[in-house]
């Protein structure tokens, strides 16, 4: 089970803080969602390959929302959905996803982000410059490959 304050952590060790406050899987894939997918809502995230449950999905979010990772808000749409976005603490992430990825992109042959070698070219040369790029797309309400939202 997920530490569920921030004064609840094992230890202060600084690996040990952000594995408990993103290290599980569904954490940093809900947060790969929003950069790279744009998606915003309870049921997009649902959508994801990997099939997430769904309650484990509430909690996920419940809890990246409690940390100051995410923050919700109603829909400006349909107030009955409400919007997920990063706060700044959450933007502060995107370097350690794109640093995932280009891992990923150099250890896994099957790797999607492969089939984009433009964009893991410039990642690797200027990973700073990206970050904040993404950073800005993202704080804006944008995201990297809008046509990967499914």
């Amino acid at each position: 089970m997920k530490t569920t304050s921030k004064e609840d952590v094992r230890s202060h060790c600084a690996v040990n803080y952000g594995v408990e406050i993103f290290g599980d899987r569904w954490s940093l894939l809900i947060i790969r969602d929003i950069v790279f997918a744009g998606k915003k809502t309870y049921g997009e995230f649902l959508k994801s390959e990997e099939g997430i449950a769904t309650n484990v999905l509430a909690s996920r979010l419940a809890f990246l929302e409690e940390q100051g990772i995410l923050s919700r808000a109603p829909s400006p749409d349909d107030r009955r959905k409400d919007f997920y976005t990063l706060t700044e603490k959450g933007l502060d992430l995107i370097p350690v996803v794109l640093t995932i990825v280009l891992w990923s992109a150099k250890h896994d042959s099957k790797s999607y982000v492969r089939r984009r070698k433009e964009f893991v070219a410039r990642l690797s040369q200027s990973p700073l410059q990206v970050s904040e790029e993404v950073k800005a797309l993202v704080r804006n309400g944008g995201c990297m490959f809008p046509e990967s939202k499914k």
